[in-house]
């Protein structure tokens, strides 16, 4: 399970508020290896998609960080990171729990889930110049022996799901593997490839869903997304439409 470049430089924080804030202020003062992993098992103040907590009991789960330099990518193909972290996740998951007896989906932008419950989440923050990245952090935080998400009705673990516990490490090593194969096609300009891929797995793709607008439900089909990476839906006319993170949400 050895991987090329990913976790071969690894650095544990017995509790850390938030890996990709540790890994964004350590990129200021030190040249990180690509490949770098930042990790911990306590993360106590770990960050979501729109500034959202992400809830985790210590010694339960799994918080990580991958320091990546995807230089070879444009600023508007940065979405793709995205892309590869949740095939990545989604790989792991088919790897441990039994793939014909659970579902297990993408959902934009890019929370996992199993059995329509969220077991994992994905934040990708990039540090950029003007035309090309010098570095992308991919945070990754997957709930693997937690049991109480303090009623949470749509949250999951590895545990809940299966009844037994996990080796946390040993998931940080097979994670380090899916994505290293992921990001190694990505390099290699297999977009078309991965993008495939990612609707094989990607949730309520053709089918209709309420979405949250400007505080008014709505109801579209699911299309995908476009070049740009936004969610891409069409209204009940046919028309097609295309929406940033900040601007819908799932009902």
């Amino acid at each position: 399970m050895e991987t090329l470049f990913i976790g071969q430089n690894a650095i544990f924080l017995p509790e850390v508020e938030s890996t990709n804030s540790y890994a964004t202020a350590l990129l200021k003062n030190v040249n990180l290896s690509e490949g770098t992993v930042i990790y911990t098992f306590d993360q106590t103040k770990g960050r979501g998609q729109r500034g959202n907590s992400w809830i985790s009991g210590p010694g339960l789960n799994l918080a990580v960080s991958y320091i990546l330099k995807p230089t070879f990518l444009s600023v508007d193909k940065l979405f793709y990171m995205y892309i590869i972290s949740a095939l990545a996740v989604h790989d792991l998951m088919a790897e441990l729990l039994n793939s014909s007896q659970y579902d297990i989906k993408i959902k934009w932008p890019n929370d996992i889930l199993v059995n329509s419950k969220k077991i994992a989440g994905i934040l990708s923050e990039n540090i950029l110049n003007t035309t090309t990245t010098n570095a992308s952090i991919v945070g990754i935080g997957i709930n693997i022996n937690q049991e109480d998400f303090a009623q949470l009705a749509n949250v999951t673990s590895l545990k809940l799901l299966s009844s037994k516990e996990f080796d946390a490490a040993g998931i940080l090593k097979i994670l380090n593997k899916h994505l290293e194969n992921y990001y190694l096609k990505l390099k290699g300009q297999h977009f078309e490839v991965l993008l495939k891929n990612y609707y094989t797995h990607f949730f309520k793709i053709g089918e209709k869903q309420e979405f949250i607008i400007n505080e008014e439900k709505k109801e579209f089909s699911v299309k995908g997304i476009n070049e740009k990476g936004l969610l891409a839906l069409t209204d009940n006319q046919g028309i097609d439409h295309y929406f940033d993170i900040k601007e819908i949400k799932w009902a």
